[in-house]
């Protein structure tokens, strides 16, 4: 109870303080014109997602494909870094640290501006490939955990019954793994998520774009901000509620 009154207390601080200085800086907040930005009517009268709307379903759509690419990307790479051929470890090796090294504003200006006008490739698709392959090398470093986890005389069994390496992967360890990995790759999830803000870079219109757009031509700079910050939040909050709860079953079972 004194936590939640705590908390209670800094909010109401925290939110006096904001207005006190919005005030002083004489801003008018027109909280009025924001519903239009996310539902709107056409000619017609009839009930269409407005700009910020749009930018969302931009927003999804680009986090749910490169999830996909993620965690493909991520397994192969675990695989590489544990098989016994020194050219797939050095492959590995030699992606993760250039993807894990470098900022990933940096690698989607250079998919959009190097790569992709040499391979003919989209500003949509340019943005997945960057996100794929950045969220894919840290996907891998839980998929490569998870791998480790699984006991030697699992490994030893599969191998006694005849089992090939790739049917063993498939039919006895990626099973066992998956169930401990879960939670963490539906965190990464999140992460993708918050991560793909960054593709407003490069002239993709997700959510982040299109409330730069708004603001540009309405200069309600806060209220903006506010609504966008506010739609990631109902995005990722639900994703975190559903790890927790999956953590949770997982620590039970064990």
């Amino acid at each position: 109870m004194f936590q939640i009154l705590l908390f209670a207390v800094i909010m109401v601080g925290l939110g006096a303080l904001f207005y006190y200085n919005s005030v002083n800086l004489g801003y008018r907040w027109q909280w009025y014109r924001i519903p239009r930005y996310i539902i709107t009517r056409d000619n017609g009268g009839i009930l269409v997602p407005g700009a910020l709307a749009k930018g969302l379903g931009v927003t999804l759509l680009i986090s749910f494909i490169s999830l996909i690419f993620a965690n493909i990307i991520g397994l192969l790479t675990a695989i590489l870094r544990l098989s016994s051929s020194f050219a797939g470890r050095l492959t590995a090796k030699v992606y993760l640290e250039l993807v894990r090294n470098t900022p990933l504003l940096i690698q989607i200006l250079f998919t959009y501006f190097v790569l992709a006008p040499l391979f003919g490739m989209s500003p949509f698709f340019s943005a997945v490939i960057s996100l794929s392959l950045f969220e894919g090398a840290y996907t891998s470093e839980i998929i490569r955990g998870g791998i480790l986890a699984v006991p030697q005389g699992q490994w030893e069994s599969a191998y006694s019954l005849g089992l090939s390496t790739l049917d063993t992967y498939r039919y006895c360890i990626i099973p066992q793994t998956f169930r401990q990995i879960l939670p963490p790759l539906a965190s990464q999830s999140v992460s993708l998520i918050k991560d793909s803000a960054l593709v407003s870079t490069i002239a993709i219109y997700d959510l982040t774009m299109a409330g730069q757009a708004i603001i540009s031509k309405t200069f309600l700079t806060f209220e903006i901000w506010f609504v966008v910050a506010l739609v990631y939040l109902a995005v990722t909050i639900p994703i975190s509620v559903v790890i927790r709860s999956m953590e949770k079953r997982i620590s039970y079972e064990n």
